[in-house]
């Protein structure tokens, strides 16, 4: 995979955006910095769109179009927050939480196929969350320090078995499905914390604008959670084509996954 510049420039992308989801969550009220990193799916959906030569409904482009505005309202109601220390038992509290998620994890991954999936995203939505929180309350991400803090050790925790149990529900579930539950409650429950025990708050005067812009980019977002099934259906077709020696997709008269409904 080193060697396709497809994937090593994905790579890249992937840590540049990480590092700025680091500053943003030190920067900006949690309800904020979550709301919108969800928002990245409305740009997946134009790309989408633009490199699977899909088309969008009326509907999700008005999704998009909601995404938008929501992550503006919430720019112009949240100011820049300073990143705020809490004590050594809170940080300790967020690697409990990474246990206790990963536990969760490894029960839900036992539970029926018609509710396994949802509930391992929601489950990794909340380890993703517990990443955030971390991030929030870190002082400072200079080696000294993240050597020391537990809220290094509890974001490293919670970005791994996230994205293992994310993984897991991808396996044999559908993407939607999971990728709808992440974004829910990666957003609802960091807002939730930030609000309570961290002093999240809008600025004066703009807390409807905040709550609304949250909730239009939030329910926008999981209108668009489909999206994370482009690249799926993208191999599948593929490796049918290579099967058959073709460099097309096999026509086995079934709809086309690129065609919108």
């Amino acid at each position: 995979m080193m060697r396709q510049w497809p994937f090593v420039a994905s790579l890249g992308l992937d840590v540049l955006g990480f590092i700025a989801q680091l500053v943003a969550l030190q920067r900006l009220p949690l309800f904020a910095a979550q709301a919108m990193i969800a928002g990245n799916l409305a740009v997946t959906a134009v790309f989408a769109a633009w490199l699977m030569n899909s088309e969008l409904t009326w509907r999700e482009w008005l999704a998009v179009t909601g995404v938008t505005v929501g992550v503006a309202m919430l720019g112009s109601s949240a100011g820049e927050h300073a990143a705020i220390g809490t004590g050594p038992g809170f940080k300790l509290a967020l690697i409990v939480a990474v246990a206790v998620i990963a536990l969760a994890g490894v029960a839900s991954s036992r539970l029926p196929a018609s509710v396994r999936t949802p509930v391992l995203g929601a489950v990794a939505g909340l380890g993703y969350g517990v990443l955030a929180v971390a991030a929030r309350v870190l002082p400072s991400f200079s080696p000294h320090h993240l050597i020391k803090d537990p809220a290094a050790y509890a974001l490293a925790a919670a970005g791994i078995v996230s994205f293992m149990l994310y993984a897991t529900a991808l396996e044999d579930g559908s993407v939607t499905v999971a990728t709808a539950a992440v974004v829910l409650a990666e957003t609802t429950a960091p807002a939730v914390v930030g609000v309570l025990f961290l002093g999240d708050a809008a600025r004066a005067g703009m807390k409807g604008v905040a709550v609304l812009g949250f909730s239009l980019a939030v329910v926008c977002a999981l209108a668009l959670a489909r999206f994370g099934e482009t690249q799926q259906h993208a191999t599948v077709e593929q490796g049918a084509a290579r099967k058959h020696g073709t460099s097309q997709p096999v026509d086995n008269g079934e709809p086309s996954p690129y065609t919108v409904s």
